[in-house]
């Protein structure tokens, strides 16, 4: 098989699940994101995204980071529910963020925002630190992982 399709559309990645949301949500709350004593972020208007199966995610945005502090990884992750992802290295912390700089429309609140690895950057949520529980990071598998971005690219 060389690729998925429902009804005459290409599916890129994989078929979708019905049975798997994406949940997006404005508060609040207070999120600093930390590296030693940089502050890399801090808002008081996350945006977060609830989905099945993960860690709660949460996006800021770019007015509320200190850009200079990110720097830019060569190549992209593929989300078959959000789209192409960027990554960014903070200091010696590899991949320590992400952003979906063209999500998908179904996920368009979290288009061009910012969001932080809790296991690689230090992540506040009003005052505690946030640890991904056991299972909570994402593990590169499954029938879409050697899809190439130029192919995602090229649709």
């Amino acid at each position: 098989m060389d690729a998925f399709y429902e009804e005459d559309e290409r599916i890129l990645g994989h078929a979708a699940d019905a049975y798997h949301r994406i949940d997006i949500r404005d508060t609040s709350r207070t999120l600093e994101v930390r590296s030693g004593d940089t502050v890399i972020a801090r808002t008081t208007r996350p945006v977060v995204l609830y989905e099945s199966g993960c860690a709660p995610r949460w996006y800021v945005s770019r007015e509320d980071i200190q850009e200079k502090e990110l720097t830019p990884v060569e190549g992209r992750t593929f989300c078959p529910y959000k789209g192409l992802a960027i990554h960014y290295d903070i200091g010696e912390a590899k991949k320590a963020a992400w952003s979906y700089r063209e999500a998908y429309p179904e996920v368009g609140r979290v288009d061009d925002l910012v969001s932080f690895e809790p296991d690689k950057v230090e992540v506040y949520l009003d005052g505690e630190r946030l640890h991904l529980e056991p299972g909570q990071q994402v593990v590169p598998h499954g029938v879409d992982r050697g899809l190439g971005t130029d192919e995602v690219l090229s649709h």
